[in-house]
């Protein structure tokens, strides 16, 4: 029940999926002649052996996203179950797994530098200047992150000054007058905190009625989208800039629109310490659905549908994918999809919510304008969920055992 409890920790709190977490602790229980249920919430989770009303409960937050310490875990569990390795040596190996270390400093920063100068690639960037700009404050956000993760553990605060770094470098731009973009100044170095996996992790547990966790997961990952945007503004208002994103936006090639995606993707596989060697794969899956949806834009499909297509092929892709690599799906999967999220109409309704507290009355114009972006950016999140999750129930309806069902619906929610 040690050995079990401590698996199940690992990948619960390292963003596996609550259903992944389930299928790897029943077969190890199943290898060790203990068949077992477990139990997730947020906060603990539960293990007990099938049919018994006893088993060990153990403290668990899933608020971080840690690919290799996920695979590391599930590749120990098929050592277990093919008895290369004794229950002692399994022990030693889950201590040394769960002090893994992060992703190293520099590393760390390069990465953030490149994935939001992709971004803003993607986003039509046409300068070099202004990508230089983005690079820059993305890098400096996250070695600002790395340095306030040593001195506190709230999950909330680092992406607020890395957001509110990015708001004071846009506003010291737009004195010195700089050409650049703001919209793009501020809204890339911010995508790169969006915690995409903790919105896809719980809305594939609400879909698989487990509410109470499922809906933890997304107040979570909602805070901490607040956070990113307070930040984000307050640092904005510095020099009283405004986040007003421009109608005219230059068209990105489809090779410099594919070349970007592939180091987004990258960029986010570092993020979630996925190891080097398995990062080629969800980088051809991403630059591949990029493809489609530059053609299915170029062809004139809305946002909202063309974000459908692409996240459901990547979810046909990354279900049967992240179960033969022993990764998280949510992590990899989000990787391969993240400039599709709607993140400048997200910053762009908080900008504009905070004007209408400042000037205490609003015209129709503005409200409209907000009503359009929560609409727009609700129905691009509803279609790349969908075609995530769609796909990934579907491939684990058919691949999974029917005994496990059986026994997940004994199981309490």
């Amino acid at each position: 029940m040690k050995l079990l409890i401590r698996v199940a920790q690992l990948l619960f709190v390292n963003g596996e999926t609550t259903e992944g977490a389930h299928r790897t602790v029943e077969r190890l229980g199943e290898s060790l002649c203990t068949p077992v249920i477990l139990t997730a919430r947020w906060g603990d989770i539960r293990v007990q052996p099938d049919a018994c009303t006893f088993g060990a409960q153990i403290p668990a937050d899933p608020t971080a996203v840690d690919i290799g310490r996920v695979n590391a875990t599930e590749c120990l569990v098929d050592d277990i179950r093919l008895q290369r390795v004794t229950r002692d040596d399994a022990e030693q190996a889950l201590d040394a797994i769960s002090r893994m270390p992060p992703v190293s400093l520099l590393r760390f920063a390069v990465m953030a530098a490149a994935g939001a100068a992709a971004l803003s690639v993607i986003f039509g960037a046409a300068h070099m200047s202004t990508i230089v700009l983005v690079a820059v404050s993305a890098g400096l956000g996250a070695c600002a992150r790395r340095g306030v993760s040593h001195l506190s553990r709230s999950p909330f605060l680092q992406p607020f000054v890395a957001s509110l770094l990015a708001g004071a470098i846009v506003s010291l731009a737009s004195v010195l007058h700089d050409p650049a973009p703001l919209h793009l100044l501020a809204a890339c170095p911010c995508m790169v905190l969006v915690p995409g996996p903790h919105f896809l992790n719980g809305a594939i547990d609400l879909v698989r009625a487990r509410i109470a966790l499922g809906a933890a997961r997304i107040l979570f990952a909602s805070l901490i989208v607040v956070a990113i945007s307070a930040g984000l503004l307050i640092g904005l208002s510095i020099s009283a800039a405004r986040f007003a994103p421009t109608d005219a936006v230059a068209a990105v090639p489809l090779l410099y629109d594919v070349c970007a995606a592939g180091i987004a993707v990258a960029a986010y596989g570092v993020f979630f310490n996925m190891p080097w060697r398995m990062l080629a794969l969800p980088i051809g899956i991403g630059m591949a659905a990029h493809a489609l949806r530059w053609e299915m834009i170029d062809f004139g499909a809305s946002a909202p549908l063309a974000a459908f297509a692409v996240c459901a092929l990547v979810g046909c892709c990354m279900a049967p994918l992240s179960r033969r690599l022993r990764v998280p799906f949510g992590a990899s999967s989000f990787a391969a999809v993240v400039s599709l999220i709607p993140g400048i109409f997200m910053f762009q309704t908080a900008a504009d919510a905070l004007s209408l507290i400042g000037h205490g009355s609003a015209s129709a114009a503005v409200l409209t304008e907000i009503a359009r972006n929560v609409v727009t950016a609700s129905l691009i999140l509803t279609a790349m969920t969908a075609g995530l999750i769609v796909p990934k129930m579907t491939f684990d309806y058919f691949a999974t055992p029917a005994r496990s069902f059986r026994r997940q619906e004994r199981q309490p929610s």
